[in-house]
């Protein structure tokens, strides 16, 4: 199946309205997002987090903040998307205070103090392994210009293959900028799904064992100047995340065989 038919099948199932699904893929999204950040919180630990409040014993304090923080982001992102709120500069920062709420950090530089917990934007330069990004003095004119690309293509009908590639160009645009400090790519994947719960597509997850392979499709994306690269990294990514759903629903939903299940003690 291709990307539409996939989400065409996904979508027939109803998916979501299986109780607390929904919960259980935004948490999902928290723990995959948050651990391509060098979280060590499992899955497990992640929901329990989430839905008792329970910290992990044996974790650093600032892997759970992290995780809690970036759910209120991802919460907010997705009442802004669905509320069809205009996507704006304040917008984005409002994410990413979110995001760097609990442990962002100040910042003392020649221009100025910066506290990365408000969404403010850099005042030095920075570069993430072999990548550099623009000068701190471009980063608010490049994240003006691209939310007002991303809100004159959203005015216009799009298909849903635009709609999706629409998403995965905000992220690695917004990414490449890398417009704050710290929660550069938290931000810029919960910008990919504002965008998709904006067109009520199910949301994109970048599952955090193929971090090699994504960051690889940033570079090579960048080196090439050739958007095509990432497009095709996120399309096998959702693909993937699609199939699997569909998959474990079909299963859950099938009736049992036999009278029911043994007591194991």
């Amino acid at each position: 199946m291709d990307i539409n038919e996939l989400v065409a099948a996904y979508k027939r199932l109803r998916i979501e309205q299986v109780i607390d699904y929904t919960k259980f893929n935004l948490i999902a999204i928290d723990h995959h997002s948050t651990r391509i950040e060098g979280s060590t919180l499992t899955e497990v630990e992640a929901q329990v987090l989430i839905n008792e409040g329970l910290t992990p014993k044996g974790k650093p304090l600032e892997e759970s903040l992290m995780l809690t923080d970036h759910h209120a982001a991802l919460l907010f992102t997705i009442e802004q998307a669905k509320g069809k709120k205009i996507l704006t500069v304040p917008v984005l920062q409002k994410i990413n205070s979110l995001v760097m709420k609990s442990t962002g950090k100040v910042y003392n530089t020649m221009l100025g103090t910066v506290d990365s917990t408000t969404g403010a934007f850099r005042k030095g330069n920075v570069t993430a392994g072999s990548s550099y990004f623009p000068n701190f003095d471009k980063v608010e004119r490049l994240t003006l210009e691209l939310v007002n690309q991303l809100n004159e293509r959203m005015s216009k009908p799009l298909s849903l293959d635009e709609q999706l590639n629409l998403s995965f160009d905000a992220h690695f645009n917004l990414v490449s900028i890398h417009p704050f400090y710290d929660g550069n790519g938290r931000t810029s994947r919960l910008l990919m799904n504002y965008l998709q719960t904006y067109y009520d597509l199910p949301l994109a997850i970048v599952h955090s064992e193929n971090k090699v392979g994504y960051i690889q499709a940033l570079i090579d994306t960048r080196e090439n100047a050739d958007i095509q690269r990432f497009r095709n990294f996120m399309v096998e990514e959702y693909a993937a995340l699609l199939k699997k759903e569909i998959e474990r629903f079909k299963a859950m939903d099938k009736p049992s065989k036999g009278t029911g299940f043994n007591l194991l003690f």
